[in-house]
């Protein structure tokens, strides 16, 4: 699927200065940035809402990768497209209905994605696979930065990786938890396209040659 995308997640950024932490992640040469968004309720935590990233999009022009950790995701989908987020994946476990959001984030324009917890099954998205330009492995329990990588989650992608094949489908495949310069390679050979980065990130002294070093793996 060609060259990995490095994906820094400001979820282990210092909240006091975002705006900076894009700047960071802007000057690294990383891809993406990952905007995780806690309700408090799907998830224990709680950051923020589509202002902060209207905001942070006014200070850069990297693909904003929304991810979206709140119970019935339907309600705030059209407020983060009109903020500015390129993508959008909500849980399937949050909503009824994902198929109809599939639809409503493919139809304002925006990449449409799908994540899964660690204790749902990957076979779960059998009949969503031809919808999906996205799909988010978590490889830890979500709500909470700095956890180590769940194994066997990674089981996932292979699976996942596999279906793409088969079925000459052309979604990206995310690995979100626990990634770092340990962890990277067996991702990436599991089926990941996409690396989301959060502590490791922003606790490299030099992240330029951080994010060099996660694309050799």
């Amino acid at each position: 699927m060609g060259k990995t995308i490095i994906a820094p997640s400001v979820l282990s950024a210092d909240f006091a200065d975002l705006g900076g932490a894009v700047g960071q992640i802007d000057a690294s040469g990383a891809d993406w940035v990952h905007l995780d968004v806690m309700d408090g309720q799907f998830v224990p935590n709680i950051t923020f809402g589509p202002k902060l990233v209207m905001d942070l999009r006014r200070r850069s022009q990297a693909f904003f990768d929304a991810h979206l950790m709140v119970e019935t995701p339907e309600r705030i989908i059209g407020a983060f497209a009109n903020a500015g987020a390129d993508s959008i994946t909500f849980h399937l476990e949050a909503t009824v209905h994902p198929h109809l959001l599939l639809q409503e984030i493919r139809g304002l324009g925006k990449k449409a994605g799908i994540s899964i917890v660690p204790s749902t099954p990957a076979g779960l998205l059998g009949e969503l696979l031809p919808f999906l330009d996205l799909i988010l492995v978590m490889t830890v329990n979500p709500g909470f930065g700095g956890q180590h990588l769940i194994p066997e989650c990674l089981d996932k992608l292979h699976f996942l990786a596999e279906e793409r094949q088969k079925q000459g489908f052309n979604y990206l495949l995310s690995v979100d938890g626990g990634i770092n310069s340990e962890t990277a390679a067996s991702a990436i050979a599991a089926g990941a396209d996409v690396l989301v980065v959060g502590s490791a990130f922003f606790g490299a002294p030099d992240k330029k040659k951080f994010v060099d070093n996660l694309r050799l793996q």
